[in-house]
């Protein structure tokens, strides 16, 4: 007897478990506007993933999405192509994704984009692990290999899971799409964690009881690597990405993950409505985005939007999906554009900071054996010093090497926040000398460093929003802010989106999910409606709306 596969996990829920990937792939599309709005502007503030999603299915749609971009396409899908190597990318945002990620696969495959398997720490696709840990290293080919202490640690962090989080029932829950035992489970940890940051999870597990192991599985983790520099925000974030299998089974983009957002500027769908086949996101902009926005603000008939260049605009709906802190500083906004609560959660938001530096190699020379040890030479590599993740790329012997000397997260990244590309190459070449001795990595260096530090990015700020523990109202307010029906008359028409509205934040699908919510936002304050069906998220909302916490 053959055994049915098992249901694939994916990126639905655990707060507001709306089927997003079924939506966007269905016949009957996302829905049908009034004739009369056919090919009216709309304001679309960003050309990252969630932008460019919105302004597409818009487009689709038959609307005329107008869009503004700061810098280049991509936002932080952004690959940098090595000067003298066009073919070797720096990945300076988002560089693997989940399979679970299905929404965004939806538009990778509508693109005809190939992926494979990201090297990770241990993943099959990845030759050598080292582990470097208090002085200690370890190389490794598999899990099983790992020291005693390591596979104790793995079984503490799944006990915890496990006696805590009810992974087991939640991983079958959000297989089988099954809303009810996802919001009976999600809900109650809601109202107990809220208020619990991922280290105190931790420590309060017996699985955790030495400090030890807490240390230990910081510096080490599980999936992609060392999870300390995320101990201070609220462990709600961590389960999302447990729950989903965000940080599993990773491939990357070939070519790299700015094809995705580049692709749809570009593409030029079939069966659209309104708009006659050939037409593009950048036909319609007649080739490039609008610049920068300076101003933004609410008149009694839109948005009014000023661009860098003096020009100014306004449109009846706008959809926003940079950073919402570039609402308090880079852009000039009147303060009746969103409500005071909303301003609040604005304010509130937290950012994790990251920083990462790329060299491209002669060849892949970590491949060589050590003929001391036999080992390969080098591998992708967790240390818990400065470097902390070190990632290793090559397209066979006889092509350049791509190597991400370092990946770093928060205080780890602030280390090297004044150095330039030069300094922290000598850093961080001195600590890698005391893990792999007598490997000369600075001769086999061509060309230019590439980096980024998202923190000092004045359109970013951050790598990605990250609650803090008693966050969740916050972004309760953000997420539904898409609901527009619940708003005053005064307060609609500007359509929050971006992965920091999203439940998920640093990952793309949420980045995804939120710019679907505010398509189907515009499409609704237009008078349209989404076939009988094919509800949309908004049709479906009050059923699994996320939990509302009490704020008295």
């Amino acid at each position: 007897m053959t055994l049915a596969a098992p249901d694939p996990m994916t990126m639905f829920g655990p707060d507001f478990p709306f089927a997003y990937d079924d939506w966007v792939r269905h016949p009957a599309g996302l829905g049908q506007l009034p004739k009369h709005r056919l090919g009216t502007p709309v304001a679309v503030v960003g050309g990252g993933i969630s932008g460019l999603v919105a302004a597409y299915e818009l487009m689709k749609l038959g609307l005329h999405p107008v869009l503004y971009e700061a810098g280049e396409l991509g936002g932080r899908m952004r690959s940098i192509a090595f000067a003298d190597h066009p073919d070797s990318v720096a990945e300076l945002g988002a560089m693997r994704f989940p399979p679970s990620a299905s929404t965004l696969f939806h538009y990778i495959g509508e693109l005809g984009l190939r992926t494979r398997p990201f090297p990770n720490p241990l993943a099959a696709c990845t030759p050598s692990t080292v582990i470097d840990l208090g002085g200690v290293v370890h190389h490794v080919r598999t899990a099983e290999e790992l020291p005693t202490v390591y596979q104790e640690v793995a079984d503490a962090w799944d006990k915890a899971l496990q006696d805590r989080a009810e992974l087991s029932s939640m991983e079958d829950a959000i297989r089988r799409r099954d809303v009810g035992v996802i919001k009976s489970i999600w809900n109650r940890l809601v109202t107990e964690m809220d208020d619990q940051s991922f280290y105190g999870f931790l420590a309060g597990s017996s699985a955790f009881e030495s400090f030890r192991t807490r240390e230990i599985f910081g510096q080490v983790g599980f999936g992609t690597g060392g999870w300390d520099t995320d101990f201070p925000n609220s462990i709600l974030e961590i389960l999302r990405v447990i729950y989903t299998h965000a940080d599993d089974d990773q491939v990357s983009i070939v070519g790299g993950s700015q094809k995705v957002p580049s692709g749809l500027w570009t593409h030029e769908p079939e069966n659209l409505v309104h708009w006659p086949a050939g037409t593009s996101l950048a036909s319609l902009n007649s080739g490039a985005p609008r610049p920068s926005v300076t101003k933004m603000r609410r008149r009694a008939d839109g948005i009014a939007i000023e661009d860098s260049t003096g020009t100014r605009l306004q449109f009846p709906a706008t959809v926003f999906t940079p950073h919402v802190w570039t609402l308090l500083s880079q852009i000039d906004c009147s303060p009746e554009l969103l409500s005071t609560q909303e301003w609040t959660a604005v304010e509130r938001t937290h950012y994790m900071n990251s920083s990462k530096l790329f060299v491209l190699t002669d060849r892949p020379f970590w491949r060589d054996t050590d003929p001391r040890t036999g080992h390969d030479v080098m591998g992708m590599t967790l240390t818990d010093r400065s470097p902390r993740g070190v990632y290793l790329f090559d397209d066979g012997p006889d092509q350049p090497g791509v190597m991400c000397l370092s990946y770093t997260w928060n205080d780890d990244s602030s280390k090297l926040l004044t150095l330039d590309d030069s300094q922290r190459v000598a850093v961080l070449l001195r600590r890698l000398e005391a893990i792999y001795p007598g490997v000369d990595i600075a001769s086999h260096i061509i060309g230019e460093p590439i980096s980024i530090t998202w923190e000092r990015e004045p359109n970013f700020m951050g790598a990605f929003r990250a609650n803090l523990p008693g966050h969740y109202r916050y972004q309760r307010r953000l997420f539904t802010h898409f609901m527009q029906d619940r708003l005053p008359a005064d307060k609609r028409g500007l359509f929050l989106a971006g992965d920091d509205i999203s439940w998920t934040a640093g990952w793309a699908e949420g980045a995804v999910q939120t710019a679907l919510n505010a398509v189907w936002g515009v499409m609704h304050q237009f008078g349209g409606a989404s076939d009988p069906t094919n509800p949309g998220p908004g049709d479906v909302f009050d059923e699994i709306a996320p939990v509302e916490l009490p704020e008295d």
